[in-house]
This record gives structure tokens, sequence and C-alpha cells, in this order.
């Protein structure tokens, strides 16, 4: 996985939550040279594929299957440049030490300039914010020198929190807006590739419609601001080493 691009690395709970969430981000990143990762922990076959479910004669394997074909298809759509699926479960999610270290493999090969993952508080799906408990616990251990000496470790990537759903429940706050306009018909395209998980599809367009009024207030508004139709919001975790504000 070596590459003199620079990198970005996703960390999903579930097979289609990239998609709603940062799929803007990932599509405008590659857009810019970047080699986008992203690893889906669970394919949400319990949990996030109610569907499906109720579709007669449905299993287990004909669940997973059909969300890594909607998984792998929006991927397609947004460029990213590897998805990798750990099929670890879902409701609940739970990684075990060597799935950790699987995980950390991963991060240390994509050296990654940023990560993304879920919010800290997400108390309608446990899931989520395990998922980001896990980012921060691979990435601290992907910076050890002495797990698995001889290896490349990993630098200081930030780690941005994509916006949940019901945000006013998540204690999420966002300190970045990124304009996803000239990628939106690619993020659009994603979107609809998720057939499982329909009524969520216009919900997400509504998102990025508000976002994009949250970037044009931010950036200046009637002032003189970017008109911007389409954002994304994120809240970093880690702060920025700057020379001048």
């Amino acid at each position: 996985m070596t590459t003199t691009k620079p990198t970005a690395l996703v960390i999903s709970a579930h097979s289609a939550d990239f998609v709603w969430r940062c799929g803007g981000a990932i599509a405008l990143h590659a857009k810019k040279g970047y080699d986008v990762t992203v690893v889906c922990l669970s394919y949400g076959e319990r949990g996030e594929s109610a569907k499906l479910w109720k579709q007669e004669g449905c299993t287990m394997e004909r669940v997973k299957t059909e969300r890594r074909k909607e998984a792998e298809n929006a991927a397609k759509a947004l460029n990213v440049h590897d998805i990798k699926f750990m099929d670890v479960g879902d409701y609940p999610l739970e990684l075990s030490r060597d799935q950790k270290f699987e995980l950390v493999d991963t991060i240390r090969a994509v050296q990654p300039k940023f990560m993304l993952s879920h919010s800290f508080v997400d108390n309608y799906n446990t899931d989520h914010s395990y998922a980001t408990r896990v980012a921060i616990e691979c990435r601290m251990i992907a910076q050890a020198w002495g797990h698995n000496p001889g290896e490349k470790v990993l630098g200081a990537p930030q780690l941005y929190l994509f916006e949940p759903h019901q945000t006013e429940q998540m204690e999420w706050k966002p300190d970045h807006f990124l304009d996803i306009t000239d990628v939106w018909d690619q993020k659009w395209a994603a979107i609809q590739c998720m057939e499982g998980q329909e009524h969520l599809w216009h919900y997400y367009e509504n998102v990025a419609e508000n976002r994009g009024n949250h970037f044009r207030r931010n950036s200046g508004g009637q002032a003189g601001g970017r008109n911007a139709r389409y954002a994304e919001g994120f809240q970093s975790v880690y702060p920025r080493t700057v020379d001048e504000l």
C-alpha cells in the first residue's frame, strides 16, 4: 500500500456510515490527489439492515453480501482508493485484541495525513462511539515504537469526528465546515447506492444543505462569503501546531 500520494483513512462502524457522514470529504480529497482508504468494521448486518430483513427468506449471509455490494458501489462513486471489510459483527460492535492489531497494521500501512471517524457520544447507536474509541486506541498503538519494532511508526494525524444523526443529542460540536459542492453529485450517487437505507437519503441531503448554509455564514456570509451549496461538518480531536493564526 506504499504510495507517494497524501493519504487519509476513514474508520466506519458499519458499511454505510462513511457514505452519509463523510462521502463528500472522501470524494473531494480524492479529487485533490489523496488516496483515501475506508475500513468498515462491520457490515451493519444486524442493526442497520431492517429493509433487507423484512424480505422473505432473508439470511445473514445474504444481508452481508448485499451490504458489501452497496458499500463497494458507493466507494467507486466516491473514488475510494481502497475499502476494507473487517466483518467483526455489529450490535454490539466489539474488536478483540488481535482485531485491533489488524487495524493498527492498516493505519501504519496507510500512514494517513488525517483520519475520520464517529462522534464521541451516540446514545442511539453505541457502535458508532465505540468505533471512535477503537480509532483513538489504535492510533495510539500505531505511534508506539515498541509495537512491532522495525515498522514505520505513525506520526500524529488529526482525527476528525464526522456528523452523527441527531447532533443535539450527541455532544458533537463542529469546528470545521468543508465545502463539498463540487463533489456533491458524487456523494448523491453514493448515497443512492445504499438501497437498504433509502429512508436516510433525503435526510442527509438536507444535512448537507444546512451545513452549506453554515459554511456561507462562517466564511463571511453576505459580506463576501463563499457561496457553498453543500458542506460537511467535522469536530477535530487533537490540537493543531501552527506558526501563525
